[in-house]
């Protein structure tokens, strides 16, 4: 029977690598979770700018969007080391337990030459922002290597997470899909 994902974090065992892994994504989800308090904070005040003292507002919303976006992109490491993407189990308990685990690496190979790339490619983008000073097209004019570095660094985290994960499969330390019996 699967456990509720909540119950079902990755297990790290006394395994180093995995124990940083885990302190490294836990550091992820407290960065992203502030992130998204500053956007709130930033929004409550945008709107207390606009409709109470009726002026207009110029950096907010672009900063909203920015911090929401990377609070996103810099939360998957923790969101994988919990397990909280969408999954459906289904295949994982009609196969017989000694196939879950080759299915359950396969899954996430093919999930981290998925990360690979796009982090190669955001990598790509933030340098050119970088490299070629890009700034948005409005009035704040922000520096737009600041928002899209969250894709590289992101989805690098998280390939670091789902290499881990392989590695305590491999290891015998964490259960296939999180289902009993498969250790």
């Amino acid at each position: 029977m699967a456990t509720p994902l909540s119950d079902n974090p990755a297990k790290v065992g006394h395994n180093l690598f995995l124990k940083m892994v885990n302190h490294l994504s836990h550091v992820c989800g407290v960065v992203a979770s502030a992130m998204i308090v500053v956007a709130v904070i930033v929004t409550c005040q945008m709107l207390w700018v606009r409709f109470v003292l009726n002026d207009s507002t110029i950096w907010q919303t672009e900063a909203v969007t920015y911090l929401v976006i990377s609070a996103t992109l810099l939360g998957l490491p923790y969101v994988q080391h919990l397990r909280g993407h969408v999954n459906v189990n289904l295949l994982p308990m009609l196969l017989p337990a000694k196939f879950r685990k080759a299915f359950a690496i396969f899954t996430l190979l093919l999930t981290l030459a998925i990360v690979t790339i796009i982090a190669f490619y955001g990598y790509e983008m933030w340098y050119m922002a970088w490299d070629g000073g890009w700034k948005s097209d409005t009035v704040w004019g922000v520096s737009l290597y600041i928002p899209y570095l969250a894709m590289p660094v992101g989805f690098a985290l998280y390939g670091l997470q789902l290499v881990a994960d392989i590695y305590a499969l491999i290891a015998n330390i964490d259960q296939p899909f999180g289902l009993e019996g498969d250790a």
